[in-house]
C-alpha cells in the first residue's frame, strides 16, 4: 500500500499509486495516460501523481507530457491556426505516437521536447526517459480521442485515467486563466469561449471510456 502524502485528493492519488505499482510489477515499464479537457486539472493530478510514485518509488518514474509536441508558432502562422493553438491539429500528434511507441517497447535515452509557458515554445530533448524510468506518464488533452491518429495511442497505456469536469467549472477555470495572463474579462471570457471551450467540448465528445474516471473536489 503506497503510503499517504500531503497532496490534494491524497486518498484517490494513493491508490492510483498502488494500482501502478501492482501493474509495474509484472512489466518492465508501464505507461500511464492521463486525459481530459483543457482546465480540467490533468497537470495537477499528474504531479501529485509523481510526487506520491517518487515518495514510494524513487528514480523510477518520469512525466512525458503531450504539450511538448506543439507545433512551433511560426508553423502555426503559416497554416492560419495561431488563434486556434491547442487544438488537436496544432500538435505534431504523428510525433508524439511514435515518441510513445518508442518508450513503450523499452527504448532507452528517449529524448522527447517540454513546453516552455513562458516563453510559449517547445524545448527540444528536454526530457529524456532513461532505462531506469519504469513508470513513465503521460498527460495531455486527446489521449483518448477517438480519431486518427490519436486512436492508435490508446493500445500504448497499461492504464488511463479522464479527469472529468463540468462544463460550467470549465469555463469559470479557463477564462481564469487568460485573466492571470492578463487580458481583460470581456476579452478573456471570448478567448475561452472561441477556442478553448471548443477543444473541451471535442474532447468531452469523442474521447473513449478511460479505465479509470476522476472527479476532482471543487
Amino acid at each position: 500500500m503506497c503510503e499517504r502524502t500531503r497532496v490534494e485528493n491524497a486518498p484517490f492519488v494513493q491508490e492510483l499509486c498502488a494500482q501502478i505499482l501492482q501493474i509495474t510489477a509484472r512489466r518492465e515499464r508501464t505507461l500511464v495516460g492521463i486525459a481530459g479537457p483543457p482546465g480540467a486539472g490533468k497537470s495537477t493530478l499528474t504531479q501529485a501523481l509523481l510526487e506520491e510514485l517518487a515518495h514510494n518509488a524513487p528514480g523510477v518514474a518520469v512525466a512525458v507530457p503531450m504539450d511538448g509536441f506543439h507545433f512551433d508558432n511560426r508553423v502555426l502562422d503559416a497554416r492560419g491556426l495561431r488563434a486556434r493553438k491547442g487544438a488537436e491539429q496544432t500538435f505534431d500528434s504523428t510525433g508524439y505516437l511514435h515518441a510513445l511507441q518508442r518508450v513503450r517497447a523499452g527504448a532507452a535515452d528517449v529524448a522527447v521536447p517540454l513546453f516552455d509557458r513562458a516563453g510559449d515554445f517547445a524545448r527540444a530533448g528536454a526530457i529524456v526517459v532513461e532505462r531506469r524510468h519504469r513508470i513513465v506518464v503521460s498527460e495531455g488533452n486527446y489521449l483518448l480521442l477517438d480519431v486518427e491518429p490519436w486512436n492508435e495511442l490508446h493500445a500504448l497505456f497499461d492504464l488511463t485515467v479522464y479527469v472529468d469536469v463540468p462544463e460550467a467549472e470549465l469555463l469559470r477555470r479557463l477564462v481564469q486563466r487568460w485573466l492571470d495572463h492578463g487580458l481583460p474579462p470581456a476579452q478573456a471570457e471570448a478567448r475561452a469561449r472561441s477556442n478553448d471551450l471548443r477543444n473541451a467540448r471535442l474532447v468531452v465528445e469523442h474521447s473513449v471510456a478511460a479505465d479509470v474516471t476522476y472527479t476532482p473536489d471543487g
